[in-house]
Parts: structure tokens; sequence; C-alpha cells
């Protein structure tokens, strides 16, 4: 966690996406151990790439977690709200 996020708690408002947002990744994202069957530093997402929001989470208390099914890439990854961002309206 950054400096950054230090003071930011999400959790004192609703969630900035719900179930079955189409969303788009802000970023990259490669495993870093914690996703099982893929190598370590594996790229699990592309930026750019387009999921589903399947779950919505919650991390240190503090953070919304969406569990993001990017279908094409056949993988559920664990993304904060500032790593996505609505693909369609």
């Amino acid at each position: 966690m950054s400096a950054r996020d230090s003071d930011i708690v999400e959790l004192d408002g609703p969630p900035a996406f719900d179930y079955g947002d189409k969303v788009r990744a802000r970023k990259s994202v490669r495993n870093d151990g914690t996703f099982p069957g893929r190598e370590i530093g594996e790229e699990l997402v592309h930026k750019g790439d387009l999921g589903y929001v399947a779950s919505i989470g919650t991390f240190l208390q503090q953070f919304y977690i969406y569990g993001v099914d990017f279908v094409e890439r056949g993988c559920v990854v664990g993304m904060k709200s500032r790593e996505i961002e609505v693909a369609e309206k």
C-alpha cells in the first residue's frame, strides 16, 4: 500500500461498480504469486481488456476489491476501483 492510499477509506461510501458492470482494465496485471496455476510474473490481464464485475469484496477494511471476470483471458482477477473503468454506460 502506498502513502497516498493511507488516508483513503472507500468503505465509507457505496461501491463504485455493481455486479455485472462491464469494465475495462486501466493497467496490466501480473501474477504476484497469489493466482494459482499461473507462473509468477505472468501477465493475467492486459491494459484495455474487457471484463465483468463478478464479485465485490473488501481489503484491509479500507478498499473495495472487485472480482472481474476477464472472460477472454479465462480468469477472475481482484482489482481496485482505480485499476478499472466503466466500459459501457
